[in-house]
């Protein structure tokens, strides 16, 4: 009876020892599990803010390019708006009397607007300021180079 009382009980201590190891080990394997996950979502988490910090900076990125390739457009658009006002200084309309007001009155206003100029600069006894500098540089570009391009035909 012994022996079967021996076989019983190492028998019934390896099932109940089986089973405790194995309540444990999965006990362990859940707690595991569940760190990985959570660590996991963190680590998703913080890929999702990579995607979005980088998807924001793509945004401004284009939004920059846009703006810059508006400005880019605007100043050519203004170059050429003051190439071709420039360039029609001299024209004739080919209306008669329109021609003439035109070839008297503009050399009449800027021989008054260069005699004013001129009167303020001897006021400030000929110190000339940046912006004297640069209208006698536009007053030079319009009546003096114009006139010499035309006469060679560009």
């Amino acid at each position: 009876m012994s022996a079967l009382i021996t076989f019983l009980g190492g028998s019934l201590f390896r099932m109940l020892w089986g089973e405790i190891s194995h309540w444990v080990t999965a006990d362990q394997d859940h707690k595991q599990e569940i760190e990985r996950m959570k660590l996991q979502g963190e680590l998703d988490a913080a890929q999702h803010e990579r995607n979005l910090s980088a998807i924001k900076i793509q945004a401004d990125l284009g939004v920059k390019t846009i703006q810059v390739q508006a400005d880019a457009d605007l100043s050519r658009i203004e170059v050429s708006a003051w190439a071709q006002a420039v360039g029609d200084v001299g024209k004739q309309t080919g209306i008669k009397l329109v021609d003439i007001w035109n070839g008297f009155i503009r050399p009449l206003l800027a021989t008054m607007a260069l005699v004013m100029v001129v009167a303020n600069i001897v006021n400030h006894g000929f110190n000339l300021s940046d912006w004297d500098r640069e209208l006698f540089g536009a007053i030079l570009g319009i009546y003096v180079a114009d006139r010499s391009l035309a006469h060679r035909g560009k």
